[in-house]
């Protein structure tokens, strides 16, 4: 994932978008749906119907980027919302992105105590 700057805020778009739309309707999206502006810095990411495929959009001062990622196996994790949208932290961005479930993470081993 491509380092954001800080202060940059991570919003998922609730229910589902369809995946077919590129960088104008999805940035319509931000704008109707959410009544947002796509070009503030913000990351807004979507996800289709299926919840296998997720599609970030951002504007990073230059321009748009337009970031998609296909799971081979399972599905993203999504909030049970039909509209709105969730705010996430970067850590939570990075582990969705890698598949995980990023509302309740879990380590995999406890600290132990010196001996």
């Amino acid at each position: 994932m491509i380092g954001l700057p800080s202060g940059t805020r991570v919003w998922l778009v609730a229910g589902h978008t369809d995946m077919r739309k590129g960088f104008d309707g999805l940035a319509a999206v931000v704008q109707t749906a959410l009544a947002s502006n796509p070009f503030d810095g913000h990351v807004f990411v979507f996800r289709g119907r299926r919840g296998d495929i997720i599609k970030v959009l951002w504007f990073d001062g230059q321009g748009l980027m337009l970031l998609a990622k296909r799971l081979e196996r399972g599905r993203f994790v999504w909030p049970q919302a039909i509209d709105g949208r969730v705010a996430l932290s970067a850590a939570q961005l990075s582990m969705l992105l890698e598949g995980i479930d990023w509302r309740m993470p879990t380590r995999t081993s406890s600290p132990q105590l010196a001996a």
